[in-house]
Order: structure tokens, then C-alpha cells, then sequence
């Protein structure tokens, strides 16, 4: 190992690696949310609570399926880049938030939305003012497990042309320089601590000062 190889990873190929990841996550994240918050949701209401279990299974199908498969998977379909790949992260990041937003959701005193209901509030707005809010710090963990996840997963998507981390870590591999591969995956655990740290944070800020584990 060398300074001047290190030097090259660091200041010259990690900040293009680096940013095309953190694009990937970030978008991954927002899709994962997007879908998940509203189907967690329907999954709660009495209407459509039966099919909760089958939602589950299916995203238990899904998440246990390894990463390089569900890519590879997402090849022929979808072909090479980024596209593919944020596809691929998506279908295994929906689990964490769908089974938190029901579990937080659910965890939502039944007296606290019968007082809501005897304020006159309708469903709806139970929904928005009472049940969410109690409900968003585990949903906001299940949303922190999927970006940490996801930033991990993400790595593999330089195997289809993703570009990213993997990349770098790839490409030190094949070219037999860990000066690389340590570039690479240092910076990887550094963006998982980062999600981690700033999603715990604004978590801890919401929950309700009663409810907060210090």
C-alpha cells in the first residue's frame, strides 16, 4: 500500500463514488417512504387489517431474497445504471418502514383515539393529528433500518453499472489495489453511521419527552 494510492482514492475518485451513492440512497429512501407510509397505513384500517399478513409475507419474501439476486434479477428487466439498481434496493427497503408504521400505528392507545372521537374529530384527522404523530418515532426507526441497509446493499449495484461505493470497492478487487477497497468501504460505514446518527436524531427530537429513551 502507498500514500500516492491513497491519495488517488480519496481525493479523486471518492467524491464522484461518494455522491452517486449518497444520490442512490437518498432516492431509494424517499421511494421506500413514499410507498410504505400509505400502505402501512391502509394496512391498519379495519377494513383492509386481514390483508396485513399477506402484505407482510410477501415483503418477508422479498427481504429475505439476497441482494445480488434481486440486482441480478433486475437486470434483463430494467438493463444497466442506476435505474435498475434503485429498483432493486426499493423492493428490499419497503419492510422495515411497512412493519413499523403498523406496529406504531397499532401501538396507538385506544383510549387516546376515543378521546379524539369524542372531541368530534373525524377519522381523518385522528389519523393526521393523533395516531402519526404517536406513531413517527418507529416509523422513523423502521425508516433508519432501511437506510442503513440500503447504503450496505447499495455497494453491490457497481455490478450493473450503478456506479457508487462499489465501484471503488470493485475496482480495487479486480485491480488488486486495497488502498481502494479500503476508500471504499470505510466511506460506505461512514454514510451508514451518518443515516444512522442523523435519522436517531431527529427521532429522539420528536418523540414526545415522556416517551424518550435516554
Amino acid at each position: 500500500m502507498t500514500w500516492q494510492n491513497f491519495r488517488v482514492a480519496l481525493f479523486q475518485k471518492a467524491p464522484g463514488a461518494l455522491s452517486v451513492h449518497f444520490f442512490m440512497v437518498v432516492v431509494t429512501i424517499v421511494l421506500a417512504t413514499v410507498i410504505s407510509l400509505p400502505l402501512g397505513v391502509l394496512l391498519t384500517r379495519p377494513r383492509h387489517r386481514k390483508l396485513g399478513v399477506v402484505a407482510l409475507t410477501l415483503l418477508n419474501v422479498l427481504q429475505a431474497i439476497p441482494g445480488l439476486a434481486v440486482i441480478a434479477l433486475a437486470l434483463p428487466i430494467l438493463g444497466l445504471g442506476l435505474k435498475p439498481a434503485i429498483v432493486a434496493l426499493l423492493f428490499q427497503s419497503l419492510l422495515p418502514i411497512v412493519r413499523n408504521t403498523i406496529a406504531g400505528l397499532m401501538g396507538v392507545s385506544p383510549d387516546v383515539k376515543e378521546a379524539a372521537r369524542g372531541m368530534g374529530m373525524p377519522a381523518w384527522r385522528i389519523l393526521l393529528e393523533v395516531e402519526l404523530p404517536l406513531a413517527m418515532p418507529i416509523i422513523l426507526s423502521g425508516i433508519r433500518t432501511s437506510s442503513v441497509y440500503v447504503v450496505s446493499v447499495g455497494t453491490l449495484g457497481a455490478l450493473i453499472g450503478a456506479g457508487g461505493l462499489g465501484n471503488m470497492i470493485f475496482g480495487g478487487l479486480a485491480l488488486f489495489i486495497p488502498e481502494y477497497i479500503i476508500v471504499g468501504a470505510g466511506l460506505g460505514a461512514l454514510m451508514a453511521i451518518f443515516f444512522d446518527r442523523v435519522l436517531s436524531y431527529v427521532e429522539y427530537r420528536i418523540t414526545p419527552p415522556g416517551m424518550r429513551v435516554e
